[in-house]
């Protein structure tokens, strides 16, 4: 069995062959697809290729794989002779192939094609959104620059925002500027659209984000994130691991003033954004296997930042459990849940996604006649009059135990509060019950 080291590039890969503890040199291959195919046609279905973890990784697997036994993916972070080699050509191509005949290459997870594509449909709308926040940094320099004051309205780029903008007095060529953004603005509005309309179209037919919806303040935004960032989740074989993964409680390497951590920054800066949206309703995030001084405690003894870090660390707790055992939020919210269906099946029906299931019914009610219900959105701890109906009332809670704090703590502990109970209204039961 030979081992192939490839060392891929922007335009070339350096190949090198290691059998019978020698190393031979394949030559440099251009990093074409159909050049790349007719040198992997080349090797023998017995050989293992080996290839270092960078951006166009996944597609140079993809071209190997189909004509070799086996392709693995090393971690250049954990390869300390490769993250302090000084001279980075042929040379990691070698140690690749020396560290996978040794037993000792750490190896990096390889997605499946559908999680890819979430991934890059995620990547495209954050890069979407950081574009149009770009534009209103560039209208905002703008007017700072003609000593115009801040906009008075929310949205800069809203209607009222866009009223207010007309009324300004700035050059003529400032004021072509200032529309031509305004034009790109729309522009990349209507590609956030499309792309929003086909992850609610991926939401409603993944299971796991909607149970990822049932947590207060996740989104379909952030519950497809975290699914994309997370992939499958039985390679963490324990919550700790995937609190690492996210950066969350990283590996710290200290070297004089000089202190980096490690881990993914979208993926925990979503996480973060969810945490801090979760602390409004003002239900705890319960833990399935063991109970954790609240973020209130944390905030009031180390501030804000750590607490909101604390937040999102318990999250990405209950979020391993979610996905690992295929169970809803214990504390979810039906009403706020099917609302979040809604809104989903409304974005995705405009391509002929169907509605979920139930959700129309949840959010209808009936009114006595000659009174009619109000309309209007929930608030961040409480909800309008008519879903308000939808949810446990304090005596249902206090019969199940829903908010008791020590049935609570004691089912946290034995992790039998994400079971089913016999309360009238389906919702979860804090003690099991």
């Amino acid at each position: 069995m030979r081992i192939i080291g490839l060392d891929i590039h922007r335009a070339f890969a350096e190949a090198v062959a290691w059998e019978d503890g020698r190393l031979r040199r394949l030559g440099r291959v251009d990093m074409r697809r159909d050049l790349l195919a007719a040198f992997a046609a080349k090797l023998s279905p017995n050989d293992v290729g080996v290839i270092e973890a960078t951006g166009n990784a996944t597609s140079a697997t993809a071209v190997v794989a189909p004509h070799v036994k086996k392709v693995g993916i090393g971690n250049p972070k954990q390869v300390r002779i490769i993250a302090y080699a000084k001279i980075k050509t042929t040379i990691e191509a070698d140690v690749l192939a020396q560290l996978y005949a040794s037993g000792f290459l750490p190896e990096v997870w390889i997605a499946d094609e559908p999680t890819q594509a979430l991934r890059r449909q995620v990547t495209r709308r954050n890069q979407i959104v950081r574009q149009r926040s770009r534009l209103k940094t560039v209208i905002q320099s703008i007017l700072h620059s003609h000593l115009i004051p801040s906009c008075p309205h929310a949205d800069l780029c809203g209607a009222k925002g866009r009223t207010w903008l007309i009324e300004q007095v700035v050059p003529q060529d400032e004021r072509l500027a200032i529309d031509r953004h305004l034009r790109e603005f729309d522009r990349l509005g209507e590609d956030l659209q499309v792309i929003e309309r086909d992850l609610a179209r991926s939401a409603l037919e993944d299971e796991g984000v909607k149970r990822l919806m049932t947590i207060p303040g996740v989104d379909i935004t952030v519950a497809l994130a975290m699914k994309a960032a997370i992939g499958d989740v039985s390679r963490f074989d324990d919550p700790q691991k995937l609190v690492t993964y996210l950066g969350l409680n990283p590996s710290v390497r200290q070297s004089g003033q000089v202190r980096p951590t490690m881990g993914g920054s979208p993926s925990r800066a979503v996480v973060m954004r969810a945490a801090c949206s979760s602390r409004r309703p003002g239900r705890p995030l319960v833990l399935p296997d063991r109970c954790e001084p609240s973020p209130c405690g944390v905030r009031a003894r180390r501030g804000q930042h750590v607490a909101a870090v604390a937040t999102a660390r318990k999250l990405s707790v209950v979020i391993w459990h979610l996905l690992m055992k295929g169970e809803s939020y214990a504390w979810a919210r039906p009403s706020l849940h099917a609302k979040k269906l809604a809104r989903c099946g409304t974005q995705g029906r405009e391509q002929g996604c169907a509605r979920p299931k139930g959700s129309r019914a949840r959010l209808q009610h009936k009114e006595p006649p000659g009174r009619r219900a109000p309309l209007g959105g929930a608030g961040r701890g409480r909800l309008c009059t008519p879903r308000r109906r939808l949810e446990p009332t304090r005596s249902e809670e206090g019969r199940h135990g829903c908010r008791k704090r020590g049935a609570t703590i004691e089912a946290a502990r034995q992790g039998s509060h994400l079971g089913p109970c016999s309360s009238p209204r389906g919702r979860p039961c804090a003690t099991g019950e």
